[in-house]
């Protein structure tokens, strides 16, 4: 017969094998969901340097020969105007953007976050409202303001908009990381005789970086694919952004050489994975405040001085001495 101990060993022995059995599978579905996902993104990449005759002859995902005459070709694109043309536009276009709506955003948030005003809740209500407003109801509205205006074929309809923080959800994420910020830190920085911006400038603002990434990052995403806005509101050729000269290369011709077209796609992606892969690397701190008390007397509470100190920022306030406290916030 077998001990206890014996069992006992068996019975780990089971758990450990039950343990890694799950752990395997559990990463067999995770890669073949991931295969699944990366398989257009392969075919695309793979359909660039392929003839029309392979694209729709042949389900073989890897090409019969790998030349770059797709991404040349593409590259001078149908018109007058090459693919370098459509990038800078395209730069040109979700760069300020991106800034102006990081800038404003946070500017509005801080307000709503840190000061109290007349009517603060009724207009945070409304704010959060106008999320739920779809593009396709305002878009009307939005191009014959624009367009008494003088502002339709060109960028304005982005940069202005960004600029008067009209993006609700991404002052909405910068309220509540700033709510996530101790108020101790303004009041510290206020004795030390910070003013109200500058406290903004040189306390928050550094804390906010990850918020203030997140949002910009997401912002140059929906402004760099955005088709529907640039089509509505930019009308000549050598205005066009990226997104509309993909489109243009499939309608230019009345045969479409889709290899090209799938070049240009990739080269149009690249942008975003750089980005990812910036993203992917080491991360952004996030909020780490240290607040030093110092006691000038000894005791435990009279004449306290608060010292203040950032990553990387060193302090500010009292300096250290007998009786020095650092708190972790």
């Amino acid at each position: 017969m077998a001990t206890k101990a014996e069992k006992g060993r068996v019975s780990i022995m089971t758990k450990q094998q039950k343990k890694t059995l799950n752990l395997v599978l559990t990463y067999l579905v995770i890669i073949l969901i991931g295969c699944v996902l990366l398989f257009p993104i392969a075919w695309m990449i793979s359909a660039a340097f392929k003839t029309n005759d392979e694209i729709f002859g042949s389900i073989a995902l890897m090409p019969k020969s790998f030349s770059f005459q797709n991404f040349i070709d593409g590259w001078k694109s149908a018109g007058i105007y090459t693919y370098a043309t459509y990038f800078i536009n395209s730069f040109i276009m979700v760069i300020p953007t991106t800034l102006l709506t990081i800038a404003s955003s946070a500017l509005v948030a801080y307000g709503f976050a840190r000061f109290n005003f007349p009517f603060k809740k009724q207009l945070f209500a409304i704010l959060i409202a106008t999320l739920m407003l779809p593009n396709s109801v305002i878009i009307i509205p939005r191009y014959v303001l624009f367009n008494k205006f003088g502002w339709v074929d060109s960028y304005m309809p982005f940069w202005v908009p960004a600029l008067l923080a009209c993006y609700p959800f991404f002052i909405y994420q910068l309220i509540q990381f700033m709510r996530g910020i101790p108020r101790d830190l303004d009041e510290s920085a206020c004795i030390d005789g910070c003013g109200t911006f500058r406290i903004f400038w040189q306390i928050l603002l550094p804390l906010m970086k990850p918020a203030l990434f997140s949002a910009g990052l997401f912002q140059f995403l929906w402004t760099y694919n955005d088709y529907f806005n640039s089509l509505i509101f930019i009308n000549s050729v050598k205005k066009y952004t990226i997104s509309l000269a993909l489109r243009l290369s499939v309608d230019a011709e009345s045969v479409v050489v889709w290899g090209r077209v799938m070049a240009m796609a990739c080269v149009a992606v690249l942008p975003l994975v750089l980005l990812f892969l910036t993203r992917c690397g080491p991360a952004l701190p996030g909020p780490h405040f240290l607040l030093r008390y110092h006691n000038e007397t000894g005791s435990e509470f009279p004449n306290i001085k608060r010292q203040l100190c950032l990553p990387d920022r060193g302090c500010l306030g009292a300096g250290a001495g007998n009786g020095l406290h650092t708190v972790r916030l």
